[in-house]
């Protein structure tokens, strides 16, 4: 029996937090029963293609989805429809965008239609004209987005979202009950706290005894990087011997690169790009940053409390994420020398195993993986 083709639509497969979602469920499903094929929106290929081609999924080709030619958009959207209709399950990622997808998807009988919201682009706490933003980019995207929302539910049959803040952003709250959260979970057996481990790439890295701050996500304008440098900087004031750990890419790096040698703290902050050995790199910190200005349900918070990490949040993020009781929660209108005393404060709590309240929380990708498996049968049993 051939296995259930569903096809996933993205924008690149990089590591991003939708991207890493998608990939911890492709390795843990059924891949006798259900195989995942991807239909992205960049013609460079991203850090996961070699890996969904090995594991047997196909890669299709669109071009970016730009309002400047969204006509031609659609149109090749309803080419690939035409061209095929094996698919029966779509699964959209592209939040509020999703709605083009679904759009040409019903138009063209796919029966089963997913939109999946990973983020919650509400009212920001900063001006998204100003410069810290990185401007007018970043400002249409948040009002296109909040205006194409509004179609979502037209042309989705089925709302799925990482957590309640997400759902509740795309949907709506009338809709709240039509909502399926799918965890962001992550295979726990990865992270679990190891102190010969930690010790061992502190070394590697050249930590010595530093007190070690990290921070895992795109330099996009939403991880609010200004903040965790100047923050940072703060910290160094109290605390001379702290280093910084960013891991990830995107079009910012070299903005904050620049910014980290204006700011005179180059030398403690240790850019090491995008990284496949992110488990491995979590136990050389002693203490996560996150003060990101809109999120979803973040999966890198549940891979940091997963190796035993006490984190430093914005009070942006959805507060369900807090499953291990290792977030604290801060307003960004706090000062910097409030969170980098709260850093260092947290910095020398022991970290703990918590693999099993990662399971007892249902962010175990096992069971995980089982019940979007069983969603994705129960759909096509319902055609035939």
């Amino acid at each position: 029996m051939k296995p259930i083709r569903v096809l996933q639509v993205l924008t690149i497969m990089n590591r991003g937090g939708a991207e890493t979602m998608v990939m911890n469920y492709y390795r843990n499903i059924d891949r006798s029963k259900v195989q995942f094929d991807f239909l992205l929106h960049r013609q460079e290929r991203g850090v996961f293609d070699d890996e969904i081609e090995n594991l047997g999924g196909k890669i299709y080709r669109l071009q970016n989805i730009s309002f400047k030619n969204l006509s031609k958009y659609k149109k090749s959207l309803d080419a690939f429809f035409k061209d095929h209709k094996e698919y029966k399950i779509v699964h959209s990622h592209l939040n509020a965008l999703s709605v083009f997808v679904l759009q040409s998807a019903k138009r063209n009988n796919v029966t089963t239609r997913v939109a999946h919201s990973h983020t919650s682009l509400y009212n920001l706490n900063l001006n998204p004209f100003s410069k810290d933003r990185n401007s007018v980019g970043f400002a249409f995207k948040f009002f296109a987005q909040n205006i194409l929302k509004r179609s979502i539910t037209k042309y989705a049959n089925h709302y799925f979202s990482c957590g309640d803040k997400a759902g509740n952003w795309l949907y709506g709250k009338k809709n709240a009950d039509s909502v399926r959260i799918i965890n962001n979970a992550i295979d726990s057996n990865q992270f679990i706290s190891d102190p010969v481990r930690s010790l061992v790439l502190k070394k590697e890295l050249n930590l010595g005894e530093k007190l070690v701050v990290g921070h895992v996500g795109n330099f996009v304008p939403e991880k609010n990087h200004k903040f965790i440098l100047e923050t940072f900087k703060t910290l160094k004031e109290i605390k001379k011997q702290s280093v910084l750990i960013l891991i990830g890419g995107g079009f910012g790096k070299t903005i904050f690169e620049d910014m980290a040698r204006e700011l005179q703290i180059e030398n403690d902050v240790i850019f090491l790009g995008v990284r496949s050995d992110v488990p491995d790199l979590l136990q050389a910190m002693d203490v996560f940053l996150f003060p990101s200005i809109n999120e979803g349900l973040p999966v890198t918070l549940i891979e940091a409390q997963a190796a035993g990490l006490r984190v430093v949040a914005s009070n942006e993020i959805s507060k369900e994420l807090n499953i291990t009781g290792l977030v604290d929660f801060l307003s960004l209108n706090q000062s910097h020398k409030f969170w980098a005393e709260k850093l260092l404060e947290l910095s020398s709590e022991k970290k703990e195993n918590t693999e099993e309240k990662i399971i007892e929380g249902n962010y175990d990708i096992k069971n995980n993986a089982l019940e979007l498996q069983e969603f994705y049968y129960k759909q096509i049993k319902k055609i035939g």
